[in-house]
Formats: C-alpha cells, sequence, structure tokens
C-alpha cells in the first residue's frame, strides 16, 4: 500500500519528532495518560517491511507498526482533525492534586484538594484520581480549594 493509501484510509495524522531528532509523520489512535500524569500519543508509524508472495517474489511494502511518544514531542498537521481521536485516562487519571499545608494548631486542615491545573497548587503534593478525591472530600480529610473549586466538578 502507496503512503498516499495509508494517508486516505488511516488518520488523522501527526509529526512526531523521534528521540534522536528526526521527525517522523505517524497515525495518531489514542491519547494516554500515565499514572505518574504525563500524556503520551499512541501511535502507528508506517514502517517498511517485506512481503513475499507464494511464488517466492519479495517486494517492499508499508506495516504499521505500534509506538508511543511523549505528548511533547506530537506536532499537528495542519487540515487534520484530532477531534475524534480517543483519551484514556483523562477522567479515571490523577486529575486532582492535594497539598500539604502547614498546620498552625491541631485543627487546621492538613491537606487542600486542587483540580490539577490550579495555579494555587504548590509546595509539596499528590495527584489522586477521582475516586480518591470524592472520599477524601466525603470523609473530611482535605479542604478545598476555594480558588479552583474542585468540589463543583466533583458535584459534592
Amino acid at each position: 500500500m502507496s503512503v498516499e493509501e495509508w494517508r486516505a484510509k488511516a488518520g488523522p495524522w501527526a509529526r512526531a519528532t523521534m528521540p534522536d531528532g528526526q521527525e517522523l509523520d505517524v497515525i495518531l489512535t489514542q491519547w494516554t495518560r500515565t499514572p505518574d500524569g504525563a500524556w503520551w500519543a499512541e501511535c502507528e508509524a508506517i514502517l517498511p517491511a517485506r512481503y513475499q508472495h507464494p511464488d517466492g517474489r519479495t517486494k517492499v511494502t508499508g506495516a504499521p507498526t505500534p509506538i508511543s511518544v511523549p505528548s511533547g514531542q506530537i506536532t499537528p498537521i495542519p487540515g487534520e482533525d484530532y477531534s475524534g481521536v480517543p483519551v484514556d485516562g483523562a477522567i479515571a487519571g490523577r486529575q486532582w492534586v492535594i497539598e500539604k499545608l502547614h498546620q498552625y494548631t491541631e485543627d487546621d486542615p492538613a491537606r487542600r484538594l486542587h483540580r490539577r491545573d490550579c495555579w494555587q497548587a504548590r509546595d509539596s503534593h499528590e495527584r489522586i484520581t477521582t475516586e480518591d478525591a470524592v472520599e477524601r472530600l466525603a470523609r473530611k480529610v482535605v479542604v478545598r480549594c476555594d480558588v479552583c473549586r474542585p468540589d463543583k466538578a466533583l458535584r459534592r
């Protein structure tokens, strides 16, 4: 199958920068968020492969080969539509941040819950899942951030 045929059948395409700096056009198949909070692009690179006919003749063909690329190494290609690319881990992933607070009295809260992108989350913190955030709010072992209001997003 020619590159043009691959482009017509698959997609969307994106440009991936390889670890050695080379650029390669790839098919973007999914965005994945890993437990450490990093985003990765799951892709297929169309790489050369040998095809052998039943009569023994060989020819070069393109074969989709799965690769994972850090999201920061992916560049959109103008004209491609990325709206249909599945996103794994955006909801179930670690979307919430627990900030460790200084306790001046025993009654002061020790932890504050933030949305992952809240600019108020500073100092020592950990990322937690949605389920964990809901549970900690329900047990009142964390206070909510008054800036990003995670309780609104969690509907609690």
